[in-house]
């Protein structure tokens, strides 16, 4: 009798799946997000790759990906009982690859032109899966923000958000890949999206020659070592050998390879989101000051900002390779 219940339930469960997921993709757009979509949490199909990536030493002093491996390869034992991912994008392109440097400022990555998107957007899919669990009485959930073991874009993909470039960026069509990614695991029936299958990069190498380090090995192969930003926010410590001239004028992070990807050029579009306005300080900061300025004084101006990742002693050490590098550039 036991097992007849819990069919009928299953049953059921199984018929409100789409109501339930046209009702929690609804209140996702509600809340701010500009795309969503549901994704399945079988095995990843990137698997192989990601051991290949990481037997070749390309994630550096990254050691939590060798740690979160298994996880990242099967999402599905990230969260127990977990059926189902919904994802998120938040546009964060503010319109232009320059904000117009002074002599005394560094080039920052869009994303941190802004407030710390881990907590607008933590804040963001909190609210998200509290509708989840108004949907689905009972639910429960687990929410991520580029953090823990779970494999954004090839979950956006599965979602039919996006292909993966050739630069690893999810790319959206009809936004380009500036984009934070927010996912929500969840054990409530949902619904999956179609995986977005095609590759429209085509023939197209826009991203990998530009890269001024040349850190990508192969179309879809990056060698975090000399990738600008593992160098300003990832690596710890201070830079070895040539890390300090491979930094060139960035002070945190890099957008080279979104900046000419044609996607971006042709579909990306100001984002209106208030809670990430461009803050002027983090989009154009004063390297002296960076040089200058005490931990304390970093904590409070910028502890609620990206740069909080790699802190005071990383942002001097970064702020001193941009004045070094631009003194090897003077006439």
């Amino acid at each position: 009798m036991k097992d007849v219940e819990q069919q009928v339930v299953s049953r059921r469960r199984r018929a409100e799946a789409p109501h339930n997921t046209v009702a929690v993709k609804r209140r996702a757009l509600d809340l701010g997000f500009d795309a969503v979509g549901v994704a399945s949490l079988e095995p990843n199909a990137h698997a192989a790759d990601l051991d290949r990536w990481l037997a070749a030493g390309y994630a550096g002093t990254m050691t939590y990906l060798h740690r979160q491996a298994e996880k990242r390869k099967h999402p599905a034992r990230i969260m127990p009982g977990a059926r189902a991912a919904v994802v998120t994008l938040t546009n964060y392109f503010h319109g232009s690859a320059d904000p117009g440097l002074s002599p005394a400022a560094g080039r920052v990555a869009q994303y941190a032109w802004s407030a710390d998107y881990h907590r607008v957007l933590g804040r963001r899919l909190e609210r998200l899966a509290t509708a989840i669990r108004e949907i689905v009485p009972g639910a429960k959930s687990r929410c991520y923000v580029d953090a823990g073991p779970v494999p954004e874009r090839e979950l956006a993909q599965r979602a039919g958000l996006g292909w993966i470039g050739k630069n690893m960026m999810l790319i959206d069509p009809s936004r380009g890949s500036f984009t934070f990614i927010g996912v929500v695991l969840t054990d409530a029936d949902l619904a999956p999206d179609l995986p977005f299958e095609a590759d429209r990069c085509g023939s197209c190498r826009a991203c990998l020659d530009a890269c001024p380090t040349s850190a990508f090995v192969a179309p879809g192969v990056l060698d975090a070592r000399r990738c600008i930003s593992y160098l300003t926010i990832e690596h710890a410590g201070p830079f070895r050998g040539d890390d300090e001239r491979l930094v060139g004028d960035w002070l945190f992070g890099c957008d080279v390879c979104q900046d000419v990807c044609p996607w971006n050029v042709k579909f990306a579009r100001p984002a209106r989101d208030p809670e990430i306005a461009v803050r002027p300080d983090l989009a154009v900061p004063d390297v002296t000051a960076l040089l200058e300025g005490a931990p304390a004084a970093f904590e409070r101006r910028f502890g609620d900002t990206p740069f909080e990742r790699p802190g005071a002693a990383g942002m001097r050490r970064n702020a001193a390779a941009v004045v070094a590098n631009r003194r090897r550039q003077a006439p």
